[in-house]
């Protein structure tokens, strides 16, 4: 990914009180720059107030991914511990807004979900996925970087402490089958059929008391949050390490990293 790469767009759409979100880079995976999380902070701000939006499905372009985290050639700009902290509190008050809204969300995923995508689609409340979709966050070979606390712990609570740790400190993506399995799919289907599926789980869920779903939702999000205690020391270690810059530098220029451990 580079600067000549455009910038990508978060599409709005709303139709009989669904609103579907896409991520509209498909060129990079819908790697996410700082504009693309803007918009999608926009969106969800929107929808907080709008009580005649009754559903929201997020999706990427393309059919080849969600998201494939954020594009990595934004950090080439990072200079210390400091601005990773606020690189993540900027990503957190987004999947934040994300996970706040009242009515019932759901990620639609084709391809691969990465890094901050896996993020935002553990914000939404169901997700469905075609087979072969992958699951990851495999920052331990690629940047050397951390996740916030808050998405560590929704991950935990979606996947499971132990599938994590395989994420995380392997490295490893999970596959789609893995993820039904454990619960955090919805539902598999092929890549001809995930539009007829997602549609009818909204139809679903747009028929049910809208009340008792919000209070649910923020009960859980609560329960999550409890989970999640401030660690801006972890994010600015992480983020201030020579191995950071080193993962970044390696990434852009196509290379494998030499971890210093540093």
């Amino acid at each position: 990914m580079t600067d000549t790469l455009p910038e990508g767009t978060v599409d709005l759409a709303i139709w009989q009180g669904v609103a579907t979100v896409t991520f509209n880079r498909p060129q990079a995976r819908n790697a996410m720059t700082w504009a693309m999380y803007q918009q999608l902070s926009r969106h969800c701000e929107a929808f907080k107030v709008d009580a005649s939006v009754r559903a929201v499905v997020f999706r990427g372009a393309g059919g080849q991914a969600f998201v494939a985290g954020t594009d990595i050639e934004q950090f080439t700009r990072f200079e210390t511990g400091d601005d990773g902290v606020a690189y993540e509190a900027q990503i957190e008050a987004c999947i934040d807004l994300l996970c706040s809204l009242p009515m019932p969300t759901v990620a639609l995923i084709e391809g691969w979900a990465v890094g901050g995508g896996l993020a935002i689609a553990t914000a939404c409340d169901f997700r469905l996925a075609t087979p072969g979709s992958q699951l990851g966050v495999p920052i331990a070979k690629t940047l050397g970087n951390c996740l916030s606390v808050a998405n560590v712990a929704r991950l935990s609570a979606a996947f499971g402490p132990q599938r994590v740790k395989r994420m995380l400190m392997l490295a490893e993506m999970v596959g789609a089958d893995e993820a039904l399995a454990c619960g955090y799919l919805h539902q598999l289907a092929e890549p001809s059929d995930i539009d007829a599926a997602t549609n009818a789980l909204v139809q679903r869920l747009t028929s049910l008391a809208p009340v008792t779903q919000q209070v649910s939702k923020q009960a859980l999000n609560r329960l999550v949050q409890h989970a999640a205690p401030e660690a801006e020391d972890l994010i600015r270690q992480a983020y201030g390490s020579e191995d950071f810059h080193e993962g970044v530098n390696a990434f852009v220029a196509k290379r494998k990293p030499l971890w210093k451990g540093r």
